[in-house]
């Protein structure tokens, strides 16, 4: 039942009421509706309209839906005091004139009886088939003394589980929504309120996913009205008086039929004006308003190609603002829309804003999904192979929906993530690479890309390439590009040392929160991958990235720990001598040895070691600027020699001009040459110059001279050296 609606002194449904008998309502309507007040001129109504769409349509079903819709709804009223009967008749009126096809019409007139009559489902499927049946419970609200709280979160979610099967669920929803707007003024305010802000949140974008913008444009004016009270009535006066300066939309309409008439176009212009929700956004952008910028024109065509030939002529015989050109025939939107879009400036500088389309795109730009009839009519009487819909809309939204709504148990999660996801308004298409196509909303990053593609398996994705190149997995991604995400080959674990790049947040996302892990180049496995970071709920776009993680995060409280270190592997021990870091040096036994990181020795440099505070000896190169300061402060030398161990740790410092992925260029030609990234880090750009320092785990130290080769040939680099000053403390 709508929130509008009562019934005084009727009984609950759950103590039952006399059944009624379908098959006298059946042969009523063959008969036609008896005359009872005007309400059987209201069905006329709907047929007419019905009718204007499909000329060939059987109203004979039609009437039947009616007659049940009246008797079962006989006794009860809106709020307004108008019999109910009036709220599916409008509901269906409004599908109507939008073109919708004689079952979603026959569905709209009962989309009621079952949640608030004694019908049921049975007896509708009954008398109506399967499809009808299908959108009736689809629409139908759960009830709040089974569910408490829950009860608008959970009808939502059976709501857009039920449209994912079929798209015109939705459509009466959102035609239902509208005309509970419209007449939402007998309601107490602060209900006003609660309902027009879970249509602002939910079902205006639905409509907007769905392609219906008659049905958006007003639900966004009506939800204005009542949000946002002040700047409506600001907003309604600005239109009232409408601007004077300038060339008014007439004229320059005037110039552009002759314009087209004189190019032998054949076309319709129409003058578009904008809704009060597109006037207030304009204002807030321009300040002052001019009189071109209450409407835009609207040209409208035969063909596709006579779209382009207007442009043309447009571009040609006014100035183009080239910045607003967008062609949506070519790429269309995810919601179905097609049309050109241009603005163009007359003599005196006046722009006005064009769409351009032909009849057919206009109907569906209006209409949406609606306007497609039945979107499921089979193609030549052939089902799909799988036995399921292909979904009309293509809308990679939707299936991301009925993906991670699976996994929101709870219904204060479920309806805070929808309304969070249904508040990305754009679409784009990602390739990965291995073929197929990813559609993610814009802003989504790597992290939601991998989620996507591997649902709970991109707890290991250790990187990724974007259009071939080395990128964090916090990467925003934009339309069209080739996405690789490089997952480790060993299972997730908690947590671990950290590794690779140091996870979303590094400069190579060859790491999460730690662990030794699988190359993202060479591919060599080290030790088993650590699960998603915290840091990639950051990053994360999508329901599913972050419903994913954040469980993964929630059933391992470990990996939320800072992992303390762990001691060093005791080196070799040989005649009072003890070996670290694959050096073997003359020192007590308890004495800690450790490689210096000014200048980090690896073999087989001549090396030198001392004992500092604390008792430990560092390790330096000969010809590091330390040793001398040692001597020089009278400390002794200890005996150091290499082991026969070829893993090596070194420190670089790399000097390049700053130009665009260079991050990316360095760090694949490191992991190329076998190197593990330790740590990395980039100072600022000084000069346009670019200092890189990068500690680095090589297999075997003979591999350094190829590394800095490889590192030099980097376009942009100009020096690559290893470290040699003590770094300030």
């Amino acid at each position: 039942m709508s929130a509008e609606a009562t019934s005084p002194g009727a009984r609950s449904r759950r103590r039952g009421r006399t059944s009624i008998d379908l098959r006298r309502l059946g042969r009523a309507a063959l008969l036609g509706p008896a005359s009872r007040d005007r309400l059987p001129d209201a069905i006329g109504h709907v047929a007419d309209a019905h009718r204007a769409h499909h000329p060939d349509a059987d109203l004979l079903v039609l009437g039947k839906a009616y007659v049940l819709a009246e008797m079962s709804h006989r006794g009860q009223f809106r709020k307004s005091g108008e019999p109910y009967i009036t709220h599916p008749l409008a509901v269906t009126l409004i599908l109507a004139e939008l073109g919708a096809e004689t079952t979603t019409l026959t569905a709209s007139l009962l989309h009621d009886t079952v949640e608030d009559t004694d019908v049921t489902l049975d007896q509708v499927r009954a008398e109506f088939g399967d499809e009808v049946c299908y959108l009736v419970d689809g629409v139908t609200k759960l009830e709040k003394v089974d569910y408490g709280a829950a009860a608008e979160p959970e009808t939502f979610r059976k709501m857009l589980v039920a449209t994912g099967n079929d798209v015109r669920v939705m459509s009466i929803k959102l035609a239902d929504r509208l005309h509970n707007m419209r007449t939402l003024g007998v309601m107490r305010p602060e209900k006003q309120a609660r309902i027009a802000k879970v249509t602002h949140d939910v079902l205006i974008p639905l409509a907007e996913r769905l392609g219906v913008q008659a049905l958006k444009t007003e639900l966004e004016d009506l939800v204005f009205a009542i949000l946002q009270p002040e700047e409506y009535e600001r907003t309604r006066a600005v239109i009232a008086d409408r601007a004077t300066t300038g060339p008014s939309l007439d004229t320059i309409a005037v110039d552009v039929r002759r314009t087209l008439r004189e190019a032998d176009i054949s076309a319709e212009v129409v003058i578009r004006p904008r809704h009060f929700v597109s006037v207030h956004r304009a204002r807030l952008k321009r300040g002052e308003m001019r009189g071109t910028d209450f409407g835009r024109l609207l040209v409208l065509v035969g063909e596709d190609a006579d779209c382009y030939a207007v442009l043309g002529e447009l571009h040609t015989c006014f100035t183009p603002v080239i910045s607003e050109f967008k062609d949506f025939i070519a790429a269309p939107k995810y919601n179905l829309y097609q049309s050109l879009h241009t603005a163009v400036a007359g003599l005196d500088g006046a722009v006005v804003e064009v769409l351009i389309r032909t009849h057919q795109m206009h109907r569906v730009a209006e209409a949406g999904v609606v306007a497609l009839g039945n979107p499921y009519t089979p193609v030549d009487g052939a089902e799909p192979a799988d036995g399921e819909r292909a979904d009309p809309t293509r809308p990679g939204w939707l299936s991301r929906l009925l993906a991670w709504q699976e996994s929101a148990t709870d219904p204060d999660t479920f309806w805070t993530t929808l309304r969070a996801d249904l508040a990305q308004d754009r679409e784009i298409s990602v390739f990965p690479a291995d073929g197929g196509m990813l559609g993610l909303p814009a802003g989504a990053t790597c992290v939601d890309a991998a989620y996507a593609q591997y649902g709970d398996g991109a707890h290991g994705c250790i990187g990724a390439r974007v259009n071939g190149r080395l990128a964090t997995l916090s990467t925003v991604l934009v339309d069209g590009d080739t996405v690789q995400l490089l997952l480790a080959q060993g299972p997730v674990q908690a947590s671990g040392d950290a590794g690779g790049v140091g996870g979303v947040g590094g400069l190579g996302d060859a790491g999460g929160p730690g662990g030794e892990r699988t190359d993202p180049v060479a591919g060599q496995a080290q030790e088993a991958a650590p699960g998603p970071s915290p840091e990639w709920l950051d990053h994360a776009r999508t329901p599913a990235a972050r419903i994913a993680i954040a469980g993964w995060l929630a059933a391992n409280p470990e990996s939320l720990k800072v992992p303390e270190s762990e001691p060093r592997a005791p080196g070799a021990v040989t005649a009072g001598r003890r070996g670290v870091a694959n050096v073997v040096v003359d020192v007590p036994e308890d004495a800690t040895v450790r490689l210096a990181g000014c200048c980090t020795p690896v073999p087989p440099d001549d090396v030198t070691g001392f004992l500092v505070r604390g008792g430990a000896v560092t390790v330096h190169r000969a010809e590091c600027s330390a040793v001398g300061r040692m001597a020089a402060l009278g400390r002794s030398p200890v005996a150091v020699s290499w082991g026969d161990e070829a893993e090596c740790r070194v420190t670089l410092y790399a000097e390049s001009f700053g130009r665009p992925r260079l991050l990316a260029d360095l760090t694949e030609a490191i992991a190329t040459a076998g190197a593990a990234i330790v740590s990395a880090n980039v100072e600022p750009p000084s000069e346009q110059r670019v200092r890189h320092t990068y500690t680095l785990q090589l297999p075997d130290a003979a591999g350094l001279a190829g590394l800095m080769r490889a590192m030099r040939d980097v376009p942009g680099v100009f020096d690559v050296r290893r470290a040699q000053h003590e770094p300030a403390s």
